[in-house]
C-alpha cells in the first residue's frame, strides 16, 4: 500500500508541475499576442483565443492542486494560491472584454509573474504541498 501511495504522489507531483507549466506558458502567449495587437490586426483573434486557454489553463491548475493535496493532506495554501489566481484570471478577462486596458495590462504582468513563480515552486525539489522532512 505505501508502494501505491508514492505513486500517486508522484502522479499528482507531476500534474501539478505539468498544469503550472501550462498556465506559464499560456500567460506568456497572452503577452506576446499582447505586443503583436500594436502591430497586426490579426492578433486580436490570437489574443482572444489565447484568453480562453489561459483561463483553462488557471482552471487546470486549481484542479492539480486539489488533487495534490488532497492524497497528502498536506497544507491547503497552494489550494488558495490557486484560487486567487482563478480569481484573478476571472477579473482580467473581464477587464478584456470591456477594454479596459489601464488595469487589463498591469493585471497581465502581476499574473505573469505570479505564473512564474507557482511553476519555481511546483518544479522545486520537494513537493509544494508537503513539509521538507530531514534536518
Amino acid at each position: 500500500m505505501p508502494r501505491q501511495a508514492t505513486t500517486t504522489t508522484a502522479r499528482g507531483d507531476a500534474f501539478l508541475r505539468t498544469a503550472a507549466a501550462l498556465q506559464t506558458l499560456a500567460l506568456f502567449f497572452q503577452a506576446s499576442t499582447a505586443g503583436l495587437l500594436l502591430t497586426s490586426s490579426r492578433a486580436y483573434t490570437l489574443h482572444d483565443y489565447g484568453s480562453k486557454v489561459m483561463y483553462g489553463a488557471a482552471m487546470l491548475y486549481v484542479l492539480a492542486t486539489v488533487l495534490a493535496w488532497r492524497p497528502g493532506g498536506g497544507s491547503p495554501r497552494p489550494v488558495l494560491y490557486s484560487t486567487g489566481f482563478l480569481v484573478l484570471a476571472s477579473a482580467q478577462v473581464a477587464l478584456g472584454v470591456a477594454h479596459v486596458a489601464s488595469l487589463h495590462v498591469p493585471l497581465g504582468v502581476l499574473m505573469c509573474a505570479l505564473s512564474v513563480l507557482a511553476l519555481v515552486r511546483a518544479l522545486s525539489s520537494g513537493s509544494p504541498l508537503r513539509p521538507a522532512t530531514g534536518s
